[in-house]
């Protein structure tokens, strides 16, 4: 072929292309954005300050240095776009309050209450400004669970005194487990605990009146509804769902169904687009209102207003903040003459969030819900013409286009966020498409309307007319979610997912998504390589958790565990959550060809290596490459001892035997030497690490 023909065709195709995908390339930022904000999580240590802010500004000089230039410019304001992702998460560390020491013995806690949660059994509260047996105020909160039975009457803005336990934020229970001090950093907490004595009010303050009135609200939806209905509900319009039993949570999760009790995008949206038709169609039935008011801006402002009430009342947590910006943009769309949803505002609102809190891209709730919509957005974008052309004709098209909406819009959102679900939680859901298409209706046109009746008729005393039917429809979706999680392989626990196969999916996820040509298909390469990579991973042999008080070890196919006093109950989940499979104790004596077992050790063998397991300390040191211990031994030696010295160094650990020798992985490697790590470890020898 002629060079200069070829080039007049490649010139062609890429013009056509640039055509097709005109306004795309702006959807990228955010994700730029993103993948600044991962680089600083990812990195061992703590940049320096200056680092972020002279990125940014390089490259975006650089952009309007080559802004004649279509490829540079492109290629540097994604740079620019990811420094300032690094540049916002490195102010947000920056601004975090220092850790603060707490004592391990019971102190005297004395602060201000910011937030009371009713609980299945009892009530747990958020002090601030805490004083610790009289000394100087903490600069974070403490979170502590009263006792049951304990009768003193406590609200927000309430002075409070309590002799309490109070434990500093867990670290991961296995490396690159959840990171519970991460969380704790950026959302101000510096303990949590429970009470060993009574708490004394000392001070009564008002009550904001917001505050005063979801309190109040809380309370007389669970008067009028007792028991589990009644915790649900409250969770629904009031966004305090500490009161649902753990049995129906985990039954929600189940079935797919635990996004029902989460309240974010799909409650506020209910809550919005409910006020926009009723309000539009109210008037529209008036020939004066239809003629002379433009009632479409009208019904949008007031939804807007009800969507900010509705997210006061629930308490303004960062997920449904993330909803309501996107609700903003949506409303604003619409007095605007503009597409009301559109991946533009999906990209705008994820850029908000990440401005104001960088930390949440770390989190599932970010990942879920950010996924979810681009799914859904892209999936109906791609639907569109295909529904326009089904919803004319014969009468049967337009029940079988609601129900097929609905196992689109579950399949799409469900399977988008399974990835994420994966990797935070450990588990998949299998049967989430009939489950949502059953509940979710229930909840939006039916649990949600009669919900906003009750707050409406709450003043006059006639809530009790609406929290009925509203009960009969949780108790139906309650009935669901206890069926739907007895199904065979409803909830699969899977191995740990390790963070490259999640970057993987993904990336294929929004490559996929975010285009509109044929290009799009590229992205299946890397989501499937995503889904693939966790099977190919070799898995750990035996695994320590920080404090030593849970060792377990994989033998011959079976998970054994040796449990200590005082291990946690996340503790005793973690080897489910890192292979994948319950586990079993370890036996009390044991004298098989595989594994040996007295009232003191166990002694097995893999690849060769000799391991041992000293449960007491007084037992004989083994002859043995490798001893595992929970409790600190003194004069037994070895090439390799995990004890509880050792890990409250190093973390929790893992160790995988090759034939080489172990492979030692801790909690203090994975994490690094970051402001919210409290403490700094030992360096291993380069051979024992990975």
């Amino acid at each position: 072929m002629d060079l200069a023909l070829f080039r007049l065709r490649l010139d062609a195709v890429l013009t056509a292309w640039i055509t097709a995908e005109r306004g795309r390339f702006v959807l990228f930022l955010p994700v730029c954005m993103a993948g600044g904000v991962i680089a600083y999580f990812a990195l061992p240590s703590e940049p320096p300050p200056w680092l972020a802010a002279v990125l940014a500004l390089a490259a975006f000089a650089g952009v309007y240095a080559a802004w004649r230039f279509a490829v540079a410019r492109a290629v540097l304001l994604c740079a620019g776009f990811a420094a300032l992702g690094f540049a916002s998460a490195s102010f947000a560390t920056s601004r975090a309050a220092p850790w603060d020491a707490v004592p391990s013995n019971a102190v005297h806690a004395a602060g201000i209450i910011e937030t009371v949660d009713a609980l299945p059994e009892g009530r747990r509260i958020t002090l601030a400004m805490v004083s610790l047996d009289g000394g100087p105020p903490l600069h974070r909160r403490v979170r502590v669970r009263l006792r049951n039975n304990d009768p003193v009457a406590v609200a927000p803005g309430d002075t409070l005194r309590v002799r309490a336990l109070l434990r500093a934020p867990s670290p991961p229970a296995y490396p690159g487990g959840w990171d519970m001090q991460r969380d704790a950093f950026f959302a101000g907490m510096a303990a949590y605990g429970f009470a060993i004595g009574p708490a004394e009010r000392l001070a009564q303050a008002p009550q904001p009146a917001w505050q005063a009135m979801r309190e109040t609200i809380a309370a007389r939806i669970m008067a009028g509804l007792p028991g589990e209905r009644g915790a649900i509900a409250a969770t629904l319009l009031t966004g305090l769902g500490t009161a649902i039993p753990p049995n129906d949570r985990l039954a929600f999760q189940a079935s797919g169904l635990a996004h029902l009790l989460a309240v974010a995008g799909l409650h506020i949206g209910i809550v919005m687009g409910l006020v926009f038709v009723l309000l539009r169609h109210a008037l529209a039935a008036s020939e004066y209102t239809a003629l002379h008011w433009t009632t479409r801006r009208i019904a949008a402002l007031a939804s807007l207003t009800a969507g900010a009430a509705y997210l006061a009342l629930t308490g303004a947590h960062v997920p449904i903040l993330r909803s309501f910006a996107m609700a903003s943009l949506v409303t604003l769309a619409v007095l605007t003459g503009r597409r009301a949803i559109s991946l533009r505002a999906l990209a705008l609102a994820a850029l908000a969030v990440m401005l104001a809190a960088p930390n949440e891209v770390m989190g599932v709730s970010f990942q879920m819900s950010f996924t979810a919509v681009l799914a859904l957005l892209a999936g109906w974008e791609k639907l569109r013409p295909f529904i326009a052309g089904f919803a004319l004709g014969r009468w049967w098209r337009a029940p079988a286009l609601y129900i097929g909406g609905l196992a689109a819009t579950s399949a799409l959102a469900g399977t988008a966020s399974l990835p994420f679900a994966a990797y935070h939680f450990g588990n998949a859901t299998l049967w989430y498409v009939p489950a949502n298409m059953l509940a979710v209706p229930v909840t939006a046109l039916w649990i949600m309307p009669w919900g906003l009746a009750a707050l409406l008729l709450m003043p006059l005393g006639l809530s009790a007319v609406a929290l009925a039917p509203m009960g009969w429809g949780i108790a139906l979706v309650l009935y669901l979610a206890r069926a739907v999680a007895a199904w065979p392989g409803a909830l699969s626990h899977l191995p740990q997912i390790p963070p490259q196969a999640l970057l993987l999916a993904a990336a294929g996820l929004v490559w996929l998504c975010l285009w509109r040509t044929r290009i799009r298909l590229a992205g299946l390469a890397p989501l499937i390589a995503g889904l693939i990579v966790p099977f190919t991973q070799p898995m750990p042999d035996a695994f320590a958790a920080p404090d030593s008080r849970l060792i377990a070890a994989r033998i011959s196919g079976a998970t054994l565990t040796e449990t200590r006093p005082g291990a946690s109950g996340f503790e005793k989940e973690s080897p489910a959550r890192l292979w994948g499979v319950a586990a079993a104790p370890f036996p009390e004596t044991a004298g098989t060809a595989t594994l040996q077992c007295d009232a003191k050790s166990c002694r097995w063998r893999v690849n060769g290596q000799r391991i041992a397991l000293l449960r007491d300390q007084d037992a004989t040191c083994p002859d043995a490459e490798i001893i595992l211990a929970g409790v600190a031994l003194h004069g037994c030696t070895a090439p390799l001892v995990i004890d509880r010295a050792f890990t409250a160094q190093n973390g929790a650990t893992t160790i995988r035997i090759t034939p080489h020798g172990p492979r030692v992985v801790t909690d203090r490697q994975r994490r690094g030497d970051r402001p919210w790590v409290m403490r700094q470890a030992p360096a291993l020898p380069p051979a024992l690490t990975e």
